[in-house]
């Protein structure tokens, strides 16, 4: 889930920039510190939208640079157990797909697609179903939700997401418009 936050932090700032434009000193420096970062209940921070509020700062002895308390606006995403997500898929292999999120890939393993049968054509590198013959290959793009995620906060490749498709308008969004159109179709006929 993409969130809009509201953070404090304290960030240093070097003495040769104090004194030009505190407040984009203040950004930029929080930009290196935290964009990219990986904070437990908060996720991924993307993007530091808009700084709120500065202290007047403080100095510490030994040290030239200042340092500011700040309250600032940030833009995060967290993958949440049981959240829907829709996404393209980027690779396919022998035990199943890897779906782009956002700024993270989730896995759907082969037994998470779909009830029936699914051989891998590794010549057409591609997912098929043997009973319905449909297929997955990269940049379809599916539905599906996340079934867990580990997360590793040093590492943002650390990350692990495990997706499924087995319920009912969960898979490829060809997949979910025919399950929708079969269902007018029987409420049509009662």
């Amino acid at each position: 889930m993409y969130k809009k936050l509201i953070l404090l932090d304290a960030v240093r700032v070097s003495p040769d920039r104090v004194y030009g434009d505190t407040r984009a000193a203040v950004k930029d420096e929080l930009k290196k510190k935290l964009e990219g970062r990986i904070e437990r209940d908060i996720g991924l921070i993307l993007t530091i939208n808009e700084i709120l509020e500065i202290d007047e700062g403080h100095i510490l002895f030994g040290d030239a640079g200042v340092y500011f308390n700040v309250k600032f606006s940030a833009l995060a995403y967290e993958p949440l157990e049981q959240e829907i997500v829709e996404g393209e898929i980027i690779d396919v292999v022998k035990f199943g797909i890897f779906v782009n999120i956002g700024p993270f890939d989730g896995i759907v393993h082969i037994s998470q697609i779909s009830s029936g049968y699914i051989s891998y054509d590794e010549k057409n590198a591609r997912l098929v179903e043997k009973e319905s013959g449909r297929s997955l290959t990269v940049r379809d793009i599916v539905r599906a939700r996340i079934i867990s995620v580990k997360i590793n906060e040093l590492d943002a490749r650390g990350i692990k997401i495990n997706l499924t498709m087995r319920q009912p308008y969960l898979g490829k969004l060809e997949w979910i418009q025919e399950e929708l159109k079969e269902d007018a179709s029987v409420q049509d006929v009662s």
